[in-house]
């Protein structure tokens, strides 16, 4: 019995021993994997290192935290995520092909003319939008940007406004609604639009509706003859928006994006 004592002691002192010089090992090896590890392309990885942790905070109280910072209001999860990896496969076989094809038959000037074309279009709901949220400055840019690439870039496939230094701004009824208290409502994802919320959705039809009812260069009208060109303008549309779904590389993409969408629109509204 005292042997058996006496050898149980002996094997606790020695893997205390082996263990205390163990740790600074692992230390050394954990700081230089951290050291070495490349940023991933959004930047997701750099700011690691340089986080600090609070040791008097509880680790469960640091979690629920985290949680509440990335949390939005999203009751209708369940159905968002099912029309989320639609998107992703529409995304996938129907506007990524069609944009290779886009590209291949259309030379890069032209594309450019059809993109200058739409976002004159979209001046529109953008001043009407502007004297809404009572934004004079913003309003009179607006107005001059129509007024020269409408005139001098002939039906805005040219934009000389921005040459001028009069840029592009992003005005829509989601913002002015934002911009009178409206609240955001619940988190909604769109079939083939993407992310949006209950008022930014209520802002989508208003804005078509404006549009529609101004026919600005009759453009509204003769697309409802020439369905081709809504397709054409949808076409630009995922022409000019960067954001590839699958381009995060993680498993936690749903919540990245809505989060991101959130925060933005809170952004755009502010300013």
């Amino acid at each position: 019995m005292v042997n058996r004592l006496l050898l149980v002691t002996a094997l606790l002192a020695s893997g205390h021993a082996l263990a205390e010089e163990i740790a600074p090992r692992a230390s050394a090896v954990e700081a230089d994997t951290v050291g070495t590890l490349a940023a991933e392309p959004d930047g997701f990885i750099d700011p690691l290192r340089e986080l600090k942790f609070n040791p008097g905070l509880d680790q469960r109280e640091f979690e629920r935290s985290t949680l509440a910072a990335l949390n939005v209001y999203d009751p209708l999860e369940s159905l968002n995520r099912r029309i989320y990896h639609f998107n992703y496969r529409f995304d996938e076989w129907v506007f990524l092909p069609v944009l290779d094809g886009y590209r291949y038959v259309t030379p890069s000037f032209l594309r450019t003319g059809v993109s200058n074309f739409f976002s004159n279009l979209g001046d529109v709901p953008n001043l009407f939008n502007s004297v809404l949220q009572l934004k004079a400055k913003r309003s009179a840019e607006i107005t001059a940007r129509l007024m020269f690439n409408t005139i001098i870039g002939v039906g805005g496939l040219w934009d000389p406004a921005t040459h001028m230094g009069l840029p592009r701004q992003s005005e829509d009824f989601g913002q002015t609604l934002g911009f009178y208290g409206v609240p955001e409502g619940p988190y909604i994802m769109l079939p083939i639009l993407g992310p949006s919320n209950l008022r930014d959705t209520t802002g989508l039809v208003v804005d078509y509706v404006g549009e529609k009812e101004i026919n600005y260069l009759d453009v509204p009208d003769n697309a409802s003859d020439h369905p081709e060109i809504s397709v054409l303008r949808a076409v630009d549309k995922r022409y000019t928006t960067n954001f590839r779904y699958g381009q995060t590389n993680s498993p936690f993409e749903y919540e990245k994006v809505r989060y991101v969408y959130t925060q933005a629109r809170k952004l755009q509204i502010a300013e």
